[in-house]
């Protein structure tokens, strides 16, 4: 209902600005047939004219892009609900269970380890939120030192085997012994992102692959490769805009906060590097590229 309303906001705001242009065009197109002699007349209005175009051009761009904002914004919102009251209902759940009955140990357990790996999913919701505001916070400045690239990659790799209880052969990282210049905290962030969102999307069958490698005398790059659902060509660069997420079946089945690849984004700008995305389209798979500096 919100989106609907939305979409009919837009398409009064764009008609009611193409009235208004047909009206006056129509006005002074027949004030020109009527007193065509007036030339320094017409030059003015002519020029008044386009003037007015031009502003209900713009006035219509803003609003537009504003109501779409406002739309992400509610997206970001009932995610950031869905991804923090989830965790918090499940473990809620478990804990009444072992209050309320006998469970036997193998079974406690079992139920120990689901809590943990719910409150995992909840600090790292709450991490995403916090850090995307740090992000926008111009005065903090990155604690830059030199750092074992792949040490962090392999521990990136690893965490998230266990977060996921993944096999070996579906996740691996491949790449020599590279050091770099950077936020330790930062780039593992960043990476963990990356990593996590290839899983995400990987559905059932995970494969993805972590790879590093150095491209110039500056920079070298990390690679995350999925075999999942891939990327349409027209969003490979939206998809790293503040709370955006793919519109369609995607959203629907794969919930999100549409924060994690502004973040990897954000890392890569504030190192003097970049990211990107690679796909040949839906279905195919795709792969997270982040360029970093290499140490000086």
């Amino acid at each position: 209902m919100v989106v609907a309303g939305r979409q009919k906001s837009i398409a009064f705001f764009i008609s009611l600005g193409v009235g208004l242009i047909s009206v006056i065009l129509l006005l002074y197109i027949g004030w020109v047939l009527l007193n065509w002699h007036t030339g320094i007349l017409l030059f003015f209005g002519i020029l008044l004219t386009l003037t007015i175009i031009a502003g209900v051009v713009l006035n219509t761009i803003f609003l537009v892009r504003e109501i779409r904002r406002n739309a992400q914004h509610d997206a970001f919102i009932n995610a950031v609900t869905h991804e923090l009251k989830t965790p918090v209902a499940s473990i809620r759940l478990y804990l009444e269970t072992l209050l309320s009955r006998n469970v036997e140990e193998q079974k406690r357990q079992e139920f120990y380890n689901i809590m943990l790996a719910d409150s995992d999913r909840l600090l790292l919701t709450i991490e995403q939120v916090l850090r995307t505001g740090r992000m926008g916070a111009s005065t903090r400045v990155l604690n830059f030192a030199d750092f074992d690239l792949s040490a962090l990659l392999e521990q990136c790799v690893a965490r998230a085997r266990i977060f996921h209880g993944l096999q070996p052969e579906s996740l691996y990282y491949a790449g020599p012994s590279l050091h770099i210049e950077g936020d330790v905290e930062e780039v593992r962030a960043a990476v963990s992102n990356l990593i996590d969102n290839a899983i995400k999307y990987s559905g059932s069958e995970v494969k993805v692959m972590v790879q590093a490698e150095r491209v110039s005398g500056k920079h070298v790059v990390v690679r995350v490769r999925d075999e999942g659902a891939g990327i349409p060509q027209t969003e490979l660069k939206r998809i790293f805009r503040r709370f955006y997420r793919i519109p369609g079946p995607l959203a629907t089945r794969f919930k999100g906060t549409g924060l994690g690849l502004y973040i990897v984004r954000s890392v890569a700008k504030r190192h003097g590097g970049r990211a990107w995305a690679e796909s040949a389209g839906p279905g195919l798979g795709s792969t997270f590229v982040i360029q970093l500096p290499v140490s000086r």
